[in-house]
């Protein structure tokens, strides 16, 4: 039994399937124009990106808020691109390369009491596809601009400060 074909007989057509063609246009300009090398599981629709030369820092979404705005106060105005997954209150921060910090247990300690995680080099994350966006799984909050990320390390010493400020840690940022 052929896989390619419907019950009418007929061989199915890219027409039968635009979602995943608008994932693929959409994987193409995150591709083309922010750099995002990221694949779609044509199963799904996804666009999966491979953690790795962008790194992601996860946390709540008002949490995140304080980030952002600490973030876009200093002399750099973007706060780089951010993920909102608005069914479960999160939010992602891309950066730049993740660095061996993921290793340090007082760094997890720290983004463990706010309910924040680093994106593992190898892991996977997904990026907003029109699907996504459409059925309010994933949407930007900050879109990409360009290549443009924060770098890892700093995000991280933004959240830690807003963790500080607080009162959720006893570390200040390093």
């Amino acid at each position: 039994m052929s896989t390619s074909r419907i019950e009418s007989g007929r061989h199915l057509a890219s027409t039968d399937f635009p979602p995943i063609q608008d994932a693929f246009a959409r994987c193409r300009t995150y591709r083309e124009n922010n750099g995002l090398y990221g694949l779609v599981d044509p199963m799904l629709g996804r666009i999966m990106l491979e953690v790795g030369s962008v790194g992601a820092v996860v946390m709540p979404a008002e949490f995140g808020r304080r980030v952002r705005e600490r973030l876009t106060a200093g002399p750099e105005p973007r706060p780089g691109p951010i993920i909102a997954h608005p069914r479960a209150n999160r939010w992602t921060f891309l950066t730049g390369p993740t660095d061996n910090s993921y290793l340090d247990t007082g760094l997890f300690a720290d983004l463990f009491r706010i309910c924040a995680a680093i994106a593992l080099p190898g892991s996977h994350l997904v990026l907003p596809s029109p699907a996504d966006e459409h059925g309010g799984y994933r949407t930007w909050v900050v879109a990409p601009d360009r290549d443009f990320r924060r770098d890892f390390a700093e995000v991280i010493a933004t959240t830690r400060a807003c963790a500080a400020a607080t009162g959720v840690s006893a570390r200040a940022a390093e």
